[in-house]
Order: C-alpha cells, then sequence, then structure tokens
C-alpha cells in the first residue's frame, strides 16, 4: 500500500514518527512535504495529497497540522478526496468502514505518537462496509459534481 504523507510545520514531527513507523511495518511511504519544519500553509499540503490521491499516485493519504482540523477541510475540497479528522480509534474505523475515507487528517499538537499511531493502524485495517452506506456515498459524489448556485 503506497501511503502519501503531508503536514505544515505544526504536524511535521507527528508525520515523520509515523512515517518512521509504518515503513517498518512495510508501507510504502511518500513524504509531500513540508520538509524543514518551516512556518508553510496547510492548504498547500493537503492539495499535493489530494492530487496525489486523484491520480492514484498514492492509495491513502495522512495529512497533519496543529489540529488537523485546517489541513482536512482544505483536503475536503478536492473531489474525490474523503478526509476525515479523528483523535481516537473508533472515529478512524468508522471513517473507512461507512464512509470510505481515502484520507485521515492527524493533530500534530493534540496527538501524541502512539495514540496516533494506533489510529492509523485501525483505519489501515478497517474496510469499507459498502451496503447501505454506498448509497449515501453516492449522494456525495453526486454533490460534487453539482454547480452551487446562492
Amino acid at each position: 500500500m503506497k501511503i502519501g504523507f503531508g503536514s505544515d510545520h505544526g504536524g511535521i514531527d507527528l508525520k515523520l514518527q509515523l512515517m518512521e513507523a509504518l515503513a517498518e511495518e512495510g508501507y510504502s511511504c511518500f513524504d509531500y512535504g513540508s520538509f524543514e519544519g518551516e512556518r508553510v500553509d496547510y492548504p498547500d499540503y493537503a492539495k499535493k495529497i489530494g492530487l496525489a490521491l486523484r491520480a492514484k499516485d498514492i492509495d491513502l493519504g495522512l495529512l497533519f497540522c496543529g489540529t488537523g482540523i485546517g489541513i482536512s477541510i482544505a483536503a475536503n475540497k478536492i473531489p474525490g478526496v474523503y478526509c476525515a479528522n479523528v483523535s481516537e480509534e473508533f472515529s478512524a474505523r468508522m471513517a473507512k468502514e461507512h464512509n470510505n475515507a481515502n484520507c485521515l487528517a492527524l493533530g500534530g499538537r493534540t496527538l501524541g505518537r502512539e495514540l496516533a499511531l494506533s489510529i492509523v493502524r485501525t483505519f489501515l485495517e478497517a474496510e469499507f462496509q459498502g451496503d447501505r452506506h454506498k448509497k449515501r456515498l453516492d449522494k456525495i459524489k453526486k454533490m460534487e459534481d453539482t454547480t452551487w448556485e446562492k
């Protein structure tokens, strides 16, 4: 499985810790930045991961900012990206099983390494359940294709 990682300065430390752990577990990990901890804008890295997901360069995305909130909002502006901002394992599992999320956002300033790693492992092990959930996701996809007016 190919996993793309992206972060701003608030999430870089957690990103690097999880990249190292998941690479040791055999996952193919790709770093889309930021790289030096310099102050940067999270939408830029959400966009990089989102475009990589759309192009199928990666299978899943992991995004990190201070809280995970801003970067998840930015990622979800890209059609076809379904990014869940989670802070515990149950929501990570539901993000995959019920919502078929292809991206997680985590808070570098709100989560420790062990909890974050447990959340990501839970997400990676979960499988989309389809059935009644597919119908709802089809409605979301239809919303993506709609031109919104006032």
